[in-house]
């Protein structure tokens, strides 16, 4: 939806903006545009520099499920980073900041001084055949040998040189088996090599949304400037009562995610081929009493796995705002973007106030090892 505002200039910038449109082929509609959300980022920037209370950057953000847990945690956001278009029209219309694109683009001394790194970063094979090369050799290898390549090697450029007191990573679980462990591996070591002590637990989110999601939390702190003797425990406070899925639901739902006699046919033809095969897959119908399976990226293709029985009806798939409501995400939060963005959005975000528990703890930490300073 748009807007139509009528505005005045004066000869000297009207002519400016006319020249400039025409030397750049962007139009004056969108030259305004830009300005307006520029000027917009420029004066919230220089809000955040007189808050007070631990700063942190937002990398790989997606929609914002980090930023959302770490505001909410007490701390405020400096910097963003993601490079899908879709998901910087979902983070600017929730923060009014347009992320920052490539991060393999962006030099570290760009990136404004902050408290704690926090990053949703993809997990990338690594190379380690190179590596294996150099320790037969007997030379040492650091982590810009282990790292290159991969996103996490920009996590790790950042933390060399911005040395912010804590970093958060999140991940899928499965980073901590893939290639037998040996990614993990690399990943640990990289970070304690820049002098961090490092923790990590997997954790499931059911205790806060009504879904069986396991994620890995990496949890680190500087050693240069706290010491070695750390002790970390993610033992943070749970909710007394399990949500179940019957609670995130929204009433009077559109016919439209309703599944077609095709899909359904064809979803329990799958299921029932698998089954005769010895196979677990098949479409999850959820258990409205319950928690539901993990909602993932392809949610989009079918919704198979989380779906709603309907009286005389096929099933259906969750709506995006189900889905977001399954991650924790609040009602006032917006969804701007087609169902199948919103479906790969949330599919790819954090459980908000699982992640949200887990920084308290971390500014916590910070609070007790600036004290004993």
């Amino acid at each position: 939806m748009t807007k139509h505002l009528h505005i005045t200039l004066d000869d000297i910038l009207y002519n400016e903006l006319k020249d400039f449109s025409l030397q750049t082929s962007i139009t004056q509609q969108e030259c305004i545009s830009k300005a307006l959300r520029q000027m917009f980022v420029n004066c919230r920037k220089e809000i955040q520099t007189n808050k007070k209370g631990l700063s942190f950057i937002d990398l790989f953000a997606g929609i914002g499920g980090m930023r959302l847990a770490f505001e909410r945690a007490g701390a405020f956001c400096v910097y963003s980073n993601e490079w899908n278009k879709y998901s910087q029209k979902t983070y600017y219309d929730n923060f009014g900041v347009v992320p920052d694109g490539d991060i393999t683009q962006v030099d570290a001394a760009y990136i404004p001084d902050h408290d704690i790194l926090v990053a949703g970063f993809p997990c990338q094979p690594f190379s380690i055949a190179g590596v294996s090369k150099k320790n037969s050799l007997g030379r040492a290898t650091g982590f810009e040998d282990k790292t290159q390549g991969t996103l996490f090697f920009d996590v790790c450029r950042i933390l060399k040189y911005k040395r912010p007191r804590a970093f958060m990573l999140e991940n899928v679980k499965n980073l901590c088996s893939h290639d037998k462990g040996r990614t993990f591996k690399v990943i640990t070591e990289s970070l304690e090599e820049l002098d961090y002590e490092v923790f990590y637990k997997i954790l499931d989110g059911q205790d806060f949304v009504p879904q069986h999601r396991e994620r890995i939390v990496i949890i680190g702190f500087d050693r240069k400037r706290y010491g070695n003797d750390i002790h970390f425990s993610f033992n943070y406070d749970k909710p007394s009562k399990k949500p179940i899925v019957r609670e995130i639901l929204e009433n009077n739902c559109c016919s439209k995610y309703t599944l077609s006699d095709k899909l359904w046919n064809y979803l329990q033809s799958y299921a029932e081929k698998h089954r005769k095969a010895g196979n677990g897959f098949g479409f999850g119908i959820a258990n409205l009493d319950g928690a539901s399976r993990t909602l993932s990226a392809r949610y989009y293709k079918d919704g198979s796995e989380i779906l709603i029985e309907q009286k005389d009806k096929n099933p259906r798939r969750l709506t995006p705002r189900e889905c977001a409501r399954l991650q924790g995400f609040p009602d006032n939060f917006k969804i701007t973007v087609s169902d199948t963005q919103a479906y790969k959005q949330f599919g790819n975000s954090v459980v908000v106030p699982l992640m949200s528990a887990v920084a308290k703890l971390v500014i916590d930490k910070l609070s007790e090892l600036e004290s004993n300073q």
